[in-house]
């Protein structure tokens, strides 16, 4: 079975990603709710229809399978929720691959880092521009992104 563990971070406010590279990704849900997502993204000219299981802690299965852009298109009709708008940049800072998502459209101002590890009490160096750790809360996972956009709640944060 794969398995994803991954930690989530804010970003501290003025942080421009500058990375190894960037993609447009554009993505929605067929289903969310706490014990599975399904998920079909179109990640520049590729896309994959992605299911994940419950979050345990930082950790979850991950089921990633690349599919035609065109299905993918057709798919996105059938999204639960308003698809979910974002610039990724890949950052590679003290040995680990960093993804920094910028959202925009209802989650224009939203920046998350995300960086994925072998096991889930693996240390990590934080890179300067790292803020708050956000990966115990449920309101930074996409699909509740998709369902409650920032633009709603970023006063909270």
């Amino acid at each position: 079975m794969a398995v994803e563990i991954e930690r989530k971070f804010l970003v501290r406010p003025g942080f421009k990603p500058q990375g190894e590279s960037e993609i447009e990704i554009v993505q929605g849900y067929l289903c969310a709710d706490p014990e599975r997502t399904v998920r079909v993204r179109i990640a520049g000219e590729r896309a994959y229809m992605t299911i994940k299981g419950k979050i345990v802690g930082i950790s979850r299965p991950e089921f990633e399978y690349e599919i035609p852009v065109n299905d993918a298109r057709e798919l996105m009709k059938l999204s639960v929720w308003p698809v979910i708008d974002k610039i990724r940049h890949i950052i590679y800072k003290f040995g680990k691959k960093w993804e920094v998502d910028v959202f925009s459209g209802a989650n224009d101002g939203l920046i998350i880092a995300e960086v994925e590890l072998t096991h889930a009490d693996e240390m990590v160096q934080l890179p300067a521009w790292v803020a708050k750790e956000v990966s115990g809360d449920p309101r930074f996972h996409n699909s509740c992104i998709a369902q409650n956009p920032y633009c709603n709640w970023k006063s909270e944060v």
